[in-house]
């Protein structure tokens, strides 16, 4: 009974949803709608809909116009006071209640309005696992494609935002800011603009939006892979400090790994967009080298498609898999071992990866048969060569 009430008490006192919590998170996520609809940036179409008739969406592409808005914005709301970074950092809890209240919310909603409007796809007719899942494909409102938005908006700006809130609230508390929290808010800025300057290429069509998405997006993503991030704002930097050339070691490491991620993202979207014809190339910074290959090496399949086997794909099967389990064991790493909670998302993500490496290897051995034994006879190897 007594722990009970002192956890009631936690979370009463450090958790509980405030008015400012609401207010914060619904204004961020009302701003990045509009940006979403309103920003800059390129249109791109998804896959042919069957059951609409090959219908092609189109998904207008703003992320990265919206990702640079949203920095200045807030880089000018702390520097005049009116809203710290650190205010972030400061109502966490609230903040973290506010989004997943309304995840599950959206969830309700977004299922809810599919069935009145009769737009559900593929239900297996078990409600749970439908909601789970998701009823509707493509929900939208006018050009707002809420799978997109959700996609890398508020998941990864959040994130980064964290991460820059810490930064504040360091600099604010001892008057700079450590190299571990720069090579962590460095780290998020990365991960965060390469999502967002390859928005048009990880367009998605076939998952439908239920609350796996939704409230992953929502709450999952930006208040679990943040625990680093809290780590290094609630201890002293020397508890977690780095020798010099460790720390430039590790960042030159990491810019390596973010090199091969983007390019072995960008070798395997690219593929898949001209097979379509419908490649968009854009100037957004960075551009890194060998992004796409021209004329690749392909074998061919019985069910239509093609497998590259060129670039990165030629060397490891999974090449855009490697530098994310990289980032996840750095992003703990930084942090040191004296807690296992920054650790959480490596330990959760390696578990993820390698399930979904699995999987994919199996689906790719079905579909495509012959042609994958093929490929797995040429790259044999599936991380590391």
């Amino acid at each position: 009974s007594d722990f009970r009430h002192h956890l009631a008490h936690l979370v009463y006192k450090g958790a509980y949803p405030t008015t400012k919590a609401w207010t914060v998170y619904w204004t961020f996520f009302i701003c990045e709608a509009l940006m979403y609809c309103y920003m800059p940036g390129v249109i791109n179409y998804g896959r042919p809909l069957r059951h609409e008739g090959g219908k092609r969406l189109p998904y207008h592409c703003s992320a990265y116009t919206g990702f640079y808005a949203t920095l200045a914005i807030a880089a000018v709301l702390h520097a005049t006071g009116i809203f710290p970074l650190y205010t972030l950092i400061d109502e966490f809890g609230s903040l973290m209640t506010v989004a997943i209240l309304s995840g599950f919310l959206n969830s309700f909603v977004v299922y809810f309005q599919a069935v009145i409007r009769g737009r559900t796809h593929r239900l297996t007719g078990y409600p749970i696992y439908d909601f789970f899942m998701g009823a509707e494909l493509n929900p939208r409102i006018g050009i707002l494609d809420f799978k997109m938005f959700y996609e890398v908006r508020i998941p990864w700006f959040v994130l980064f935002l964290f991460t820059c809130s810490v930064a504040a609230r360091q600099y604010e508390r001892y008057g700079y800011v450590s190299g571990e929290v720069v090579f962590l808010a460095g780290a998020h800025y990365l991960y965060a603009n390469a999502c967002a300057k390859a928005e048009q290429m990880i367009i998605t069509s076939w998952c439908k939006l239920g609350f796996l998405l939704t409230f992953w997006n929502m709450a999952g993503v930006p208040f679990t892979y943040c625990h680093c991030a809290l780590y290094l704002a609630n201890h002293d930097p020397s508890e977690y400090h780095w020798n010099p050339f460790a720390l430039t070691a590790l960042s030159v490491a990491y810019l390596f790994f973010c090199w091969m991620w983007d390019s072995a993202n960008g070798q395997k979207n690219a593929f898949r967009h001209q097979e379509r014809g419908q490649l968009v190339r854009r100037r957004t910074f960075p551009q890194v080298p060998w992004q796409a290959i021209e004329n690749p090496k392909v074998i061919e399949t019985d069910a239509g498609d093609r497998i590259m086997v060129d670039g990165w794909f030629a060397i490891v099967r999974k090449p855009n898999y490697v530098p994310d389990m990289f980032f996840s064991f750095s992003w703990g790493l930084i942090t040191g071992f004296k807690s296992p909670f920054p650790w959480f998302y490596f330990v959760f993500f390696v578990v993820m990866i390698i399930h979904r490496t699995k999987r994919d290897m199996n689906r790719c051995r079905r579909k495509y048969g012959e042609a994958w034994k093929q490929y797995e006879r040429e790259v044999p190897y599936i991380f590391i060569p």
